[in-house]
This record gives structure tokens, C-alpha cells and sequence, in this order.
């Protein structure tokens, strides 16, 4: 199976750790449901004022909808300077160093 990873990295004025699971918690139920997602991993970077995430979808479609679809979110959110890589996973490497594919 081919596998597509995004990845999402946006100024973030918090709230942070507990405080941001009980803020997101319902976007992180919308988040889940999103055709194509395997799993998701939530960054945040208080010192820097950064938070985003890296996705992984299972198949390039899937991926770019959501891309945009967040990328559009994040804008209504008043949120700017937002930074989105779409990368191909090499499976066969990943495999080798433990990913949870």
C-alpha cells in the first residue's frame, strides 16, 4: 500500500498540553473520522509558539483533500504563516526503523 504523509506546522498561541486535549478535543474526533487516515500525531512546541502535526493517509487523494481542507480551517482560525509538506512514505525503510505503519 502506497502511503502519504502530511505534514502541518503553524504559529500557536496555545493553550498547551492538558489544556490544549480539552480544547481540541472535538476537533480531534472530527480529525479521526477523515477518509483515508491511518493515524495522526499532535506537535506542539510551547517554547516556540508552534504546534501542527503529521499525518499519515492511505493514498495521495485522501492527503491532498485534507490538506486543503485544513489548511482552509486554520485560515478561518485567523491562523497564518501555516506550513504544509506532502511527502510519499518509503515503507520498505520505514519498516526497518520501527514506524508505525
Amino acid at each position: 500500500m502506497a502511503l502519504t504523509l502530511v505534514q502541518f506546522d503553524f504559529p500557536f498561541a496555545g493553550p498547551w498540553g492538558d489544556g490544549m486535549t480539552k480544547a481540541l478535543g472535538g476537533l480531534a474526533q472530527d480529525i479521526a473520522a477523515e477518509p483515508g487516515l491511518i493515524w495522526k500525531i499532535w506537535t506542539e512546541n510551547e517554547a516556540e509558539g508552534r504546534a501542527g502535526g503529521i499525518y499519515v493517509f492511505d493514498n495521495p487523494a485522501a492527503a491532498a483533500a485534507y490538506r486543503d481542507k485544513h489548511a482552509a480551517r486554520l485560515g478561518a482560525f485567523g491562523v497564518t504563516g501555516i506550513v504544509a509538506h506532502t511527502f510519499d512514505v518509503n515503507g520498505d525503510l520505514s519498516a526497518i526503523t520501527r514506524a508505525p505503519l
